[in-house]
């Protein structure tokens, strides 16, 4: 059973940086995702990656300034966030999932429970 618990978020300053993890137990044959949702808004694709890690893709918001990898060996997922802009501030979720586009949330059948990332002016 594939269970998916993301950490690191926390409140920044502008500019700053961020590293979240999420441990992808069950996972390392899945692509992954991460997706953020800010209140009174939808859920967006912010980034993801194949299964090997040799493929990523990113929203043009973040992209140059967030980089997704994997660890397979540790069973985990990172996003890395750097020069963090307030209009970051989200909760970011990791998911998981097997074909689809990789922008749509419907296309991950797994889900974390989300990590609060604040960025404060």
């Amino acid at each position: 059973q594939v269970q998916l618990v993301e950490s690191g978020g926390g409140l920044v300053q502008a500019g700053g940086s961020l590293r979240l993890s999420c441990a992808a137990s069950g996972a390392s044959s899945y692509a992954m995702g991460w997706f953020r949702q800010a209140p009174g808004k939808e859920r967006e694709f912010v980034a993801a990656i194949n299964w090997s890690g040799g493929s990523t893709n990113y929203a043009d918001s973040v992209k140059g300034r967030f980089t997704i990898s994997r660890d397979n060996a540790k069973n985990t997922v990172y996003l890395q966030m750097n020069s963090l802009k307030p209009e970051d501030t989200a909760v970011y979720y990791c998911a998981a999932g097997t074909g689809g586009l990789y922008y749509l949330p419907v296309n991950f059948h797994y889900w974390g429970q989300g990590t609060q990332v604040t960025v404060s002016s």
